[in-house]
């Protein structure tokens, strides 16, 4: 220690600073989420331009199914941030406890996070998202594309499958962006898994799902 300057109690002071800031980026990504969820609730004021004759129904249809894709993206993104922020902490956590605190404090710390869990609340506004673009496009389904399979499709415009462009787009979102937290999570676990800690005796389940548990 030179002119009084102490690089254990510096590092312990910015590991601190560290974990708290983690903590408050959490929240953030979760109130982005929630905002989203606001965006999607809002898009159906286009319904009442359906009633009106402003906009059609494969317009009305199509915007809501984009807004849900849009929230998804905005799920996946906030579920990585959750994980990846909960491995930074539990290895800044891993600098200051003992293993004897996996039973005084908490166990969490001990293990990270099995790849592909989501907190359940992301879940919830992700089915939300889903369920909503769901409904609208079999309303969809069932008012415009059914009536003209007896027709054999005459008369169809192009903007009636615009719809049905944009659930198979969701889809292919919903995988891609799947795939993309999984693989960035797991990237980020290979590259700075912590310090070693002896779990034994700890059991990891539903609660904190690991790569020891089945994950849900």
């Amino acid at each position: 220690m030179a002119n009084g300057f102490d690089p254990d109690k510096a590092r312990a002071d910015f590991l601190i600073a560290m974990y708290n800031q983690l903590m408050n980026d959490i929240n953030r990504h979760i109130v982005v989420v929630w905002q989203s969820i606001t965006a999607l609730l809002g898009a159906f004021a286009v319904w009442s331009l359906v009633e009106k004759g402003t906009i059609s129904l494969d317009i009305a249809v199509t915007l809501i199914i984009g807004v849900a894709i849009w929230v998804l993206m905005h799920v996946y993104d906030a579920a990585y941030w959750y994980n990846r922020n909960l491995v930074m902490i539990a290895n800044i956590e891993r600098q200051f406890l003992k293993s004897s605190d996996l039973r005084e404090v908490h166990y969490y710390w001990g293990q990270h996070r099995t790849s592909g869990t989501m907190l359940t609340h992301l879940k919830l506004q992700l089915y939300l998202a889903v369920g909503i673009a769901a409904l609208v496009f079999g309303i969809h389904f069932s008012e415009v594309i059914v009536p003209l399979i007896p027709k054999q499709f005459a008369g169809t415009k192009l903007q009636n499958f615009l719809p049905v462009v944009a659930a198979i787009m969701g889809l292919l979102v919903w995988l891609w962006r799947r795939s993309v937290a999984s693989q960035k999570y797991a990237e980020f676990l290979k590259n700075s898994p912590g310090k070693a800690v002896d779990t034994s005796g700890i059991r990891y389940g539903v609660g904190h799902p690991t790569d020891t548990t089945k994950g849900p």
